[in-house]
């Protein structure tokens, strides 16, 4: 059985050179600057190949066998002073809207706390009951047919969400430096110990969205795989339901286990 494709569209591909297609506003947001900067690297670079060509052409020993001694021009040292000045402007305006805009969510529906751990995820929802579970990469030996081709990057818990909704990310680190990141979702956020970074996404159609750690930390840097399963407003909340009830059981040991550090 094959992935379906609103799967396939979500992981990186052999030989892919672009972006991975955005299903967030931020990354619709980032793939949009990303691609107003790459039309004024090609201008650049087009008109320095041009300028280089015509000197090459126009002043080459045989044209002119005696050298300009020209030292000083006043007009070409204030143009290239000037218009680079304005072109990082013009690329730092939308630059710094962008920044701002996934920095923090404005209106949050619901919020994540994710606190990173060698080599695993730990997802908490704070505002259903403190639901709190695991998430850890599926090993190849278990994966199943239709899994194959999600190699290190299936997981046995996703991250579950509601199409369409603001998600805030609390994003922390249990023990070293690890990274959020999710391409199709414009996330990427460093996981600090003793930090709490905030994020947002949304998600614009219901299918399963994959990232990793980027961060090396460790020495199965590699299994910290993420996935995140995008549902309708029903189905996620019928998978609350249904979550409450299965990490039920680990709740009152995490209880435990906060008591007893905070004990000591």
């Amino acid at each position: 059985m094959g992935l379906s494709a609103a799967a396939q569209a979500q992981v990186p591909h052999p030989w892919q050179m672009g972006l991975q297609a955005p299903h967030s506003s931020v990354q619709s947001e980032m793939q949009s600057l990303n691609t107003f900067v790459l039309w004024i690297i090609i201008a650049i670079a087009a008109f320095v190949a041009g300028l280089l060509l015509y000197v090459i052409f126009r002043f080459n020993h045989k044209r002119n066998p005696v050298p300009s001694r020209t030292s000083h021009n006043t007009v070409i040292e204030i143009l290239w002073t000037t218009v680079p000045v304005l072109i990082l402007i013009v690329i730092a305006i939308p630059s710094f809207r962008l920044v701002y805009y996934q920095d923090r969510a404005t209106h949050p529906d619901l919020t994540v706390k994710v606190t990173a751990h060698q080599w695993y995820w730990e997802y908490n929802y704070p505002d259903q009951d403190g639901l709190d579970f695991q998430s850890y990469m599926i090993p190849e030996k278990q994966l199943k047919p239709e899994q194959r081709a999600l190699r290190q990057l299936a997981v046995d818990n996703p991250l579950v969400v509601p199409v369409g909704k603001s998600v805030r990310i609390l994003l922390t680190s249990g023990d070293v430096l690890h990274s959020f990141f999710i391409p199709s979702l414009g996330v990427q956020r460093y996981a600090i110990p003793g930090r709490m970074i905030e994020t947002w996404f949304d998600v614009d159609k219901p299918g399963d969205y994959y990232g990793e750690c980027n961060q090396i930390c460790g020495i199965n840097h590699d299994g910290m795989s993420i996935q995140v399963h995008a549902v309708s407003q029903a189905d996620y909340a019928q998978w609350l339901k249904d979550a409450k009830a299965r990490f039920s059981e680990t709740l009152p040991r995490r209880t435990a286990r906060v008591q007893l550090a905070a004990s000591r």
